[in-house]
């Protein structure tokens, strides 16, 4: 649930936003022509490309070119509430803040960088660039046109300077190029996350409809039988490799309730988890 939102247009666009929302939380985002800074003032977060995913503590961020994404927002031990900060890039505003002296980035644009987006950890000066962003959602009475491309600039500048400068300066060189994954190269990325049919039809850029049938075509299967017996043999795999809980190894093949594991997990080998990883434990000793 949305708590609080508010946000800067700058030439008709909007640049600055600012978001308090009730956790957990999800949104599908859809950026063809726009990248964004996404910082994370309370809560986790979660950000997940056609290909990558990013877990996000408070106080870090990520910058994510021109693509598709979901972001999983959910409660801190120290924070019931999440908010965040968002800074929108547009490339005719940039273009036209900028002027005659546009940044290397615009310039000389990369394509074909297969990197979507990358974590920025917080330093003082972000810290500090933040605090000033609050500070006037809270007054706006003092912002204006030049003071919104000012703290425009000012962010582009602040991250081809941080550690993370080699990452990141890959990121800002292909800003507005989008990087192009096969059908087959997002499926496989996604495969063993907590993704719904949906949000996997939204990284391949379909319609739900659509997906099902791109998905039949290539895996002559539905996508909810091909995805589950596909996690429930890497589970099997893990019972009989790793020592972990089986409540670990569910999680980390994509199942997010036990029972539900146990109870497709026996449907397909006729055994519990418990019982099955016992069963091939004896099965090498003998």
């Amino acid at each position: 649930m949305i708590l609080e939102h508010k946000n800067y247009n700058l030439f008709g666009k909007m640049i600055f936003e600012k978001t308090i929302l009730k956790p957990p939380f999800q949104k599908s985002t859809s950026m063809p022509n726009e990248a964004c800074f996404f910082y994370i003032i309370e809560g986790i977060g979660e950000t997940i490309s056609e290909t990558e995913k990013i877990q996000l503590p408070s106080k870090e961020a990520v910058l994510m070119k021109c693509g598709n994404y979901i972001t999983k927002m959910l409660p801190s031990k120290t924070s019931n509430t999440f908010q965040t900060i968002a800074v929108h890039f547009h490339p005719e505003i940039l273009k036209k803040i900028y002027e005659n002296d546009l940044p290397m980035f615009l310039k000389n644009p990369v394509t074909g960088a297969q990197t979507g987006m990358s974590k920025v950890k917080s330093t003082i000066l972000i810290t500090k660039y933040i605090e000033s962003l609050l500070f006037y959602f809270e007054n706006p009475e003092l912002v204006n046109e030049d003071l919104l491309v000012l703290k425009l600039k000012e962010i582009i500048l602040l991250l081809t300077q941080t550690d993370d400068s080699q990452a990141i300066n890959l990121i800002l060189s292909g800003l507005f190029s989008p990087t192009t994954y096969s059908f087959t190269q997002i499926i496989d990325a996604h495969i063993f996350s907590d993704l719904s049919l949906e949000n996997l039809a939204l990284l391949t850029k379909l319609s739900l409809s659509t997906f099902k049938r791109e998905f039949k075509r290539i895996y002559k299967d539905s996508p909810a039988n091909y995805i589950r017996n596909k996690r429930l043999e890497k589970a099997a795999e893990l019972l009989v490799i790793s020592t972990e809980r089986i409540t670990d190894i569910a999680y980390d093949t994509g199942f997010n309730d036990l029972a539900h594991f146990s109870k497709c997990f026996q449907e397909k080998y006729g055994a519990s988890p418990s019982a099955f990883r016992l069963n091939q434990i004896n099965k090498l000793l003998n």
